[in-house]
Formats: C-alpha cells, sequence, structure tokens
C-alpha cells in the first residue's frame, strides 16, 4: 500500500498520533474507490492523483481531498520546518487549501506566521461542509487574517470533529424525530402520559444497571426527576457538572469540582491484579479539556448541528475525559438526553429510552466506547506505584484533544433508531392495547381500578390465564367472567406482542 496525504505524513514525520478512521492510499490502477475494513476506512485514488515527494504536497492533497484532520495536523506542525510551510502558503496565499493551512497552523500553535494578512477574495470554510457536520455558515466566526470561516465545533484546547458520511446523511434525511411525533400523534394523551412516566422511570433503571447498580427509591426518584429537568438550563459548566453529579451518587461520593487526581476505568483481579481498560486525562491536564468541552456543548447547538450529532459529541466526550471519581457513565447518559431534548429532538415531556438499548446489548455499548478508548491505550503511558495509585508518564493532553468521532456518531444514530421504534414504538403500542382491554374487560365486569390492575398482572405471569391459586384471589368473579376477562387480557398481549 502507498500511503498518501495525512497517512502519509505520519508515516514521513513519525507522528505519533491516535491513529485515523480514514486513511487515503494510492492505487496502481483503476477508480476511486471506497473499501470499509473493521478498523477503518479507505480511500484508493487512482495514480493521477499521486500529490508527489514534497510533504506540503500531501498537506494540500490531505485538505482538499481528506478534509480536516485536528490531531495530525497539531503533530504535524509541532515538527516541520515553519520556513518551508511559510514559503509554501507565500508561493499562493489567496489559494484555498494554502490559507487553510495557514489558518489551522496559527489556530493550533497560537504562533503567528511572518505573512501579512489577505486584503481580498471570498470567504471560504475552515470545515468543508460535504465532508464534515459543522457549524452553518451563519453561526462561523469571520476570521480577517486569512479570510477563512471559522466553522470548527470547538477550540484549540478540545475540538472533536464527525465526517458526513453515507450513514449520518441517511438517518438525517429520514427526519426520525418527526417520525416520532407523528407516531405519537396517534395515541391519546392518556396512553402518552402513562407512557412518559414508565420510560423515565425505565431510562433510569437502564442507566443505572449498564453499571451493575441498583439505586434505592430516593435516588431513582432523584434522577427521574432530573430526566423530567433535561434540555432546560444550564449542564456544562463544572459547576452545574458537580451538582448534577452530587444528584446522581452517594452523598460521599459527591464531588464539588473536577477532580484533582488521576482516576481510572477497569475492575481489580485480586492485590497487584488490577485490569486497566482506559486511563483519562491527567488532572493537569483536565481543566482546560473541560473547558474546551464547555465550548463544544455550547457552540454545536447553536450552531445548528443535528442534536444526534451534537448529543454523542457531547455525552460520549465528556466520559472520555471522566472528570469525576464516580457518576460519569450516568452523566454521560444524562447529557446525552439534555441535547436531544435542548435540540428539539425529544419532544417536552418524553424521553427516549436510550440507556435501555444500550443496556440489551453491552457489546455495542462497548464498541462504541472501544472506538476512541482503544486508540488512546495505544499512546497513553502508565504504571502502578508502589502505593498503588496509577500515574501516567509523559505529556498526554494531545491524546484527548481532537478526537474523530464519526464511528460513534454512525453507531448512537443506529441506537437512537432502535430506541424510536423498538423501545418507545413498542411501549406506545403496549399502552394503547391494554387501554383498549381495560375497557372491554369494565364491559364484561366494571372492577375497582386496583383489580382490574391485578387481574392483568397476575393474568400475564401466567401466560394469559390464571391459575388456579391466583384465581382463588377473584371469588367475587364467576368462571364464565373470568374466562372472557382472560381472552381479552391474551389478546391484548398478543396485540402488544406483535409490535415488539
Amino acid at each position: 500500500m502507498h500511503p498518501i496525504g495525512y497517512a502519509a505524513l505520519v508515516d514521513r514525520f513519525a507522528l505519533e498520533v491516535s491513529g485515523m478512521e480514514c486513511v487515503a492510499l494510492l492505487a496502481a490502477h483503476g477508480c476511486r474507490r471506497t473499501e470499509k475494513c473493521e478498523t477503518e476506512v479507505r480511500e484508493w485514488f487512482p495514480p493521477q492523483y499521486d500529490p508527489g515527494p514534497t510533504w506540503t504536497a500531501h498537506l494540500g492533497f490531505a485538505l482538499k481531498h481528506e478534509g480536516v484532520h485536528l490531531e495530525v495536523l497539531a503533530a504535524l506542525f509541532a515538527r516541520v520546518s515553519e520556513d518551508e510551510l511559510t514559503a509554501w502558503i507565500a508561493a499562493s496565499p489567496t489559494g484555498r487549501y494554502t490559507r487553510l493551512a495557514w489558518f489551522l497552523h496559527e489556530w493550533l500553535t497560537e504562533d503567528r506566521l511572518p505573512l501579512p494578512d489577505l486584503t481580498q477574495g471570498n470567504y471560504v470554510p475552515a470545515l468543508d461542509p460535504e465532508k464534515h457536520l459543522c457549524l452553518g455558515a451563519g453561526k462561523a466566526d469571520r476570521v480577517r487574517r486569512q479570510r477563512i470561516l471559522n466553522n470548527l465545533p470547538g477550540t484549540p484546547a478540545y475540538c472533536p470533529l464527525v465526517r458526513r458520511t453515507a450513514v449520518l446523511a441517511e438517518f438525517i434525511a429520514a427526519r426520525p424525530g418527526e417520525a416520532a411525533r407523528r407516531q405519537m400523534a396517534a395515541y391519546p394523551p392518556g396512553v402518552l402520559y402513562r407512557a412518559a412516566q414508565y420510560l423515565y422511570l425505565k431510562e433510569t433503571k437502564s442507566s443505572y444497571a449498564i453499571e451493575r447498580l441498583r439505586p434505592d427509591a430516593r435516588r431513582t426518584s432523584r434522577f427521574v426527576e432530573l430526566l423530567r429537568r433535561a434540555g432546560r438550563g444550564d449542564c456544562f459548566s463544572e459547576a452545574a457538572l458537580a451538582g448534577l453529579q452530587r444528584e446522581m451518587v452517594e452523598e460521599r461520593y459527591g464531588a464539588e469540582g473536577f477532580r484533582d487526581f488521576q482516576n481510572f476505568i477497569g475492575e481489580s483481579l485480586g492485590p497487584e491484579r488490577e485490569l486497566v481498560h482506559y486511563v483519562p486525562p491527567r488532572p493537569e491536564d483536565l481543566r482546560e479539556l473541560m473547558g474546551g468541552w464547555e465550548a463544544v456543548c455550547r457552540r454545536m447547538p447553536a450552531g445548528g448541528t443535528h442534536p444526534v450529532v451534537a448529543a454523542t459529541v457531547a455525552g460520549f466526550g465528556f466520559v472520555f475525559l471522566h472528570p469525576f471519581e464516580d457518576g460519569n457513565g450516568r452523566l454521560h447518559r444524562y447529557l446525552i438526553h439534555h441535547l436531544l431534548t435542548a435540540g428539539g429532538f425529544t419532544p417536552p415531556g418524553i424521553v427516549f429510552p436510550v440507556s435501555a438499548v444500550l443496556q440489551k446489548n453491552p457489546a455495542r455499548y462497548d464498541a462504541l466506547l472501544e472506538r476512541y478508548a482503544g486508540r488512546v491505550m495505544g499512546r497513553v503511558k502508565w504504571r502502578f506505584t508502589r502505593a498503588g495509585a496509577l500515574e501516567v508518564t509523559g505529556d498526554t493532553a494531545a491524546c484527548y484533544r481532537y478526537p474523530d468521532m464519526t464511528g460513534i456518531a454512525e453507531g448512537m444514530c443506529g441506537v437512537v433508531r432502535d430506541t424510536l421504534t423498538a423501545e418507545f414504538g413498542a411501549e406506545l403500542a403496549y399502552l394503547a392495547a391494554f387501554d383498549a382491554a381495560r375497557a372491554e374487560m369494565r364491559a364484561v365486569v366494571e372492577m375497582p381500578e386496583n383489580r382490574l390492575d391485578l387481574f392483568i398482572r397476575l393474568c400475564l405471569q401466567g401466560g394469559g390465564s390464571l391459575s388456579a391459586r391466583k384465581r382463588a384471589q377473584f371469588p367475587e368473579l364467576t368462571d364464565g367472567e373470568c374466562a372472557e376477562l382472560e381472552a381479552i387480557v391474551a389478546e391484548a398481549a398478543g396485540q402488544a406482542g406483535k409490535a415488539e
């Protein structure tokens, strides 16, 4: 294989990066094509695309054909000759990709190149909207020096990117949020109200169950109330996040602010046998990274980013930075709901049970987390001290600054789609079926509500009929009435089952 563009730059300068989800390769013959492998996407270019021998030519090729890869660019600009870069830009200062390289160099390094400001030429976007999901043109910052529209979602401190792919484009075009609203419109208000109450509780229990926790009634009630408030208020400042964390964990583990110690995700297999799955940023790097994360969380919704993409970037970005000792996972899933609701994807007063889908398929959830965590762990060096604390060696902040969240966003679109069909839609159908069953049952016997609910529950436990022992709990019913009620419940259960 003959790498070109970013892959060639990584090889040529031995850049330490976390890997790329998409690489460009030069083919010996044939047409341009895309090849999807297990861990990456390969873009093959025919021979006429060969950039040539110079690193600046490969940089221009990368910016033109591959888009912006901030982690590679940051590592590259720290290694290459500034004089060579300046000379390349000065030879064509108004060229789209030379001035993009100029802007990105100064944005990433905060080092001003010896070049005069441009005074003419159209403004061009930093991120090509055809290659990246980015801020809308009307929300981008105008950078006069290079005449660039800065539509990057973050800051130099932290800026995740999501490439525009066919999977994401198809999901956005399908407008699943609008389909869910049309689905809701087909049900009476009573069904929607009961569904909402149940789904808040279901999402709470599922979010805790993912971490193998069983919250007591008080913490369950707290989390339900937090979900009801999702989409409102500030969730991104240190004070707001710490307040949310304290609501989700035991009081003794509540935090007043971000951690000042090194944590890790793993499990103990016995004395001195710690299995480390993921190492978050060092505490001395955390506040700057979280400041950048906060800026991303505010810029993306304001810039018109699709709510599912914004929720993915905010939620997964948070859990990868892991700013607290406890509660990071629950907060990460809460933030997903917050962004979905704030962005208008989730209707007011409803929660889509995303955690229930993740809980049902833990391997799917782990795969989303591993897409990024695995790349980071390939770079971070750590050890355990004699006192048993994990210690990170070396400067690792660059490992976390510019994650490519494309694959995670694609995966979350699938999770959200399944949530709307398999969980939310099934719950509405279930409640509607049993609403109709209750009306039919009352036509047979005008039973008190609690007795009616007990009959349905016991009947469902018996697979559609009452055992002799459970039948004895309804001595007021005749055998004929009992048989008729059982038939109604069985039919409702069959209708509900078809919807799942």
